[in-house]
């Protein structure tokens, strides 16, 4: 008596799409054209504003006071440009501006790093204070802080200093927090691997801990760049100095006497985004990547 043997049912395969890929409308070159089509209306939606603010830079302020809902209402000009860069030291401003985002960058990714590892995986007495203390930081509003961080810079005599501009924007909370998160999901068996062949907590920290966080340590150095780049209360109360302003409160000096000048507005606002501009097309690919990867864009 021979027994048969029934060859296992192949279980059908999911529909293309329906895992591991982004969400369509369906498969077929309609459902592509409507979503490309809606997609460039999105775009030009959202582009509006940047290209009204170019088209207002360009022109004279008596053609942009003329009524009307065209951007272009009279002949284009680099008029207002031409009185930013004589009335200012933009270069000057802009190198500020560069040199102060760039520290704040490198410090706060150094001291958020180092604390989001020890609230991760330290063990110390009064971790939890220090960390409930950390999150409450989150919720207090900045503008509260603008007066006991101008009187603190009086008693150490830093006003009119890069240290006043640089030290108070270093503490970040937020970057604590997420970055701590972020920690907690490496598995501690790679920790605890390097430690059994010797590793002190400084190389563990180094050489496992850091490289597997590239995404999320990119993610927080370009949104504290961002942030550090178009901050304006804090440079604008702790320098007086010209020479110590950055671009965006050196830009907000060069005014004209007579009123709102539209055109130079438009004009100061675009010089002060375009560095940030020029950095998104460099590195846009990173960028979105970093963010992409950590899940950061919805934060």
């Amino acid at each position: 008596m021979s027994a048969t043997v029934t060859a296992p049912r192949r279980r059908p395969r999911p529909p293309r799409g329906a895992t591991g890929s982004p969400l369509l409308l369906g498969h077929g070159r309609t459902p592509r054209v409507l979503a490309g089509t809606a997609l460039a209306v999105l775009a030009a939606i959202w582009l509006l504003p940047f290209v009204w603010a170019v088209a207002t830079s360009l022109q004279s302020d008596q053609d942009v006071a003329t009524p009307g809902l065209s951007p272009l209402k009279g002949a284009l000009t680099l008029g207002s440009y031409e009185q930013i860069l004589e009335r200012g030291n933009v270069a000057l401003w802009a190198f500020n501006s560069f040199l102060v985002a760039g520290l704040v960058t490198l410090l706060t990714v150094v001291v958020s790093t180092l604390a989001a590892y020890g609230f991760a995986r330290g063990t110390f007495r009064g971790r939890r204070v220090l960390l409930a203390v950390t999150v409450a930081a989150i919720m207090v509003p900045p503008q509260l802080l603008v007066v006991p961080l101008f009187k603190q810079m009086l008693l150490f005599d830093l006003v009119d200093t890069y240290a006043a501009v640089i030290l108070p924007q270093v503490v970040a909370p937020m970057m604590v927090f997420i970055l701590k998160r972020f920690f907690e999901s490496i598995p501690r068996e790679l920790e605890d691997a390097a430690r059994i062949d010797g590793a002190s907590e400084l190389r563990v920290f180094t050489s496992i801990v850091l490289p597997l966080s590239r995404p999320i340590v990119a993610a927080v150095a370009i949104f504290v760049f961002i942030g550090a780049w178009n901050n304006f209360v804090w440079p604008f109360i702790v320098t007086n100095d010209p020479s110590l302003m950055t671009l965006p409160v050196g830009l907000a000096t060069v005014k004209d006497a007579y009123g709102i000048q539209y055109a130079q507005s438009m004009a100061s606002a675009l010089l002060a985004a375009l560095p940030l501009i020029v950095v998104f097309l460099l590195f846009q690919r990173r960028i979105v990547n970093s963010v992409a990867t950590t899940g950061l864009g919805g934060a």
